[in-house]
């Protein structure tokens, strides 16, 4: 993997609550000089990012229902709606975790479903796998995909755990060929990276962007 391999198929955080403007603007700048995937920021900072990359092939992406899933389902439309008509074509939406586990499938299946019916944008589900059971990492793959997300994600960056080689192979034997399969939390190196993409990460969510760049 090349150092723009690897920037060209990362989705370049900038989540963390406390970033100043300032941080912000120097976040995004550097995903358009360096031609990042997109960028996934805050659903409050989607004006900030739509003037920075204005005119760049760095795709804004944001959250909804983030980081704990715990939201109402009219909640994370009404998210979704408003963050597509400021500018984010990516939504990456934190799944009913509780539901799931309580195997509640419709719900979750419902909540899914109503957020990617919402807009045209890509809709990458966040699992949270480190609440989750093998089984129930498959079986949330496997709504996913029924409801028509785009990605399923491992992790938000802001649980217990992150990204993991053994879940992301799960992951990508759980979904067909069309749904991609996105790596988040944890990526603190060039060797994780890696590790990641060969088991079948089709994406990459890192907030040390310029720290693992410099690795190669």
């Amino acid at each position: 993997m090349t150092k723009q391999e690897f920037l060209s198929m990362n989705d370049h955080s900038l989540l963390k609550p406390h970033l100043t403007k300032k941080e912000i603007m120097e976040g995004l700048q550097y995903a358009k000089d360096n031609h990042c995937a997109s960028v996934c920021i805050n659903p409050c900072n989607l004006d900030i990012a739509r003037e920075v990359l204005e005119g760049s092939d760095v795709k804004i992406g944001t959250v909804i229902g983030f980081p704990s899933g715990a939201h109402t389902t009219f909640s994370k439309v009404a998210e979704a709606i408003d963050a597509y008509a400021r500018g984010a074509v990516e939504l990456d939406m934190v799944i009913d975790i509780g539901a799931l586990r309580n195997g509640e499938y419709d719900d979750v299946y419902n909540d899914i479903k109503a957020v990617v019916d919402a807009t045209p944008a890509v809709v990458k589900v966040i699992l949270e796998n480190c609440y989750l059971t093998k089984e129930q990492i498959v079986k949330g793959c496997q709504l996913c995909e029924k409801a028509g997300a785009d990605f399923v994600k491992t992790s938000t960056g802001f649980a217990e755990g992150g990204a993991t080689v053994e879940d992301i192979k799960l992951m990508r034997e759980s979904v067909s060929e069309k749904v991609h399969v996105k790596a988040a939390g944890g990526i603190h190196s060039k060797e994780d990276v890696e590790a990641l993409v060969a088991a079948g990460a089709d994406r990459v969510g890192v907030s040390r962007t310029q720290a693992i760049a410099a690795e190669f």
